[in-house]
């Protein structure tokens, strides 16, 4: 088969965002008068269970120790003022890509491939940090998106790199996907996608044992040998 789309995960993935998510949330609880303070041990524990309100679910039962029900407006109020600090951040600048993705991103585009994004995050959000990132927004950057407020389950399911490939019109077997977390290897794996890992700072000792390939850097990570994985 021949390597035609490149699918990327994104918090982690294009670039390290997880302090600013981890800033933003406490700020969120501080704001809310709420007692809660999620350090980098204890957030990078939280990041096992994939998205923002589950997390914060997560954290009201097993540490608060009350039934998450009885916090559902609490909740979304809390995460779309988090949404909002993130994005202020994001905004401020600061970020960049992970080393080695710059350099991936050009020859992808040299080689007339397709990007395309697939992440538990919202669109907005992306497209934020796209902004931040190369100064053009999301839709000028990559050909397809699906965002984790898209799709019914999120990851470790594979329906956000289900609904990744519908939007490029590709079967798997032409693409690879790239991600730094287990949830995210286990989705894009669950969608028949050969998956490629880069851990982020957040997921060093995730177990990536399936992983097709696990590398340190995105420097360590090129066209030709991308598309001889596909081949093969």
């Amino acid at each position: 088969m021949t390597l035609k789309a490149l699918i990327f995960d994104v918090d982690g993935t294009l670039c390290e965002t997880e302090h600013l998510h981890l800033r933003a949330f406490n700020q969120a609880f501080q704001e809310a008068h709420l007692d809660w303070h999620w350090d980098a041990e204890l957030y990078t524990e939280l990041l096992k269970t994939t998205g923002g309100k589950e997390r914060m679910r997560r954290y009201i039962n097993e540490v608060v120790g009350q039934k998450p029900g009885a916090w559902a407006d609490e909740i979304e109020k809390i995460h779309a003022r988090k949404t909002a600090i993130y994005k202020q951040l994001v905004s401020e600048g600061g970020l960049a890509l992970r080393p080695g993705m710059a350099a991936l991103f050009k020859e992808a585009q040299d080689a007339g491939l397709k990007l395309a994004i697939a992440t538990t995050t919202s669109a907005e959000n992306v497209d934020i940090l796209c902004r931040s990132l190369w100064n053009k927004g999301m839709a000028d950057m990559f050909v397809a998106t699906a965002a984790g407020d898209e799709v019914r389950l999120k990851k470790p399911t594979p329906d956000v790199f289900t609904l990744a490939l519908e939007r490029l019109g590709l079967p798997p077997e032409n693409c690879i996907a790239f991600e730094d977390s287990r949830n995210g290897l286990l989705a894009a794996l669950g969608a028949n996608l050969t998956t490629i890992v880069v851990p982020s700072a957040y997921t060093k000792e995730d177990d990536f044992s399936k992983a097709h390939l696990l590398c340190d850097s995105y420097e360590q990570i090129n066209i030709q040998n991308l598309a001889g994985f596909v081949a093969h």
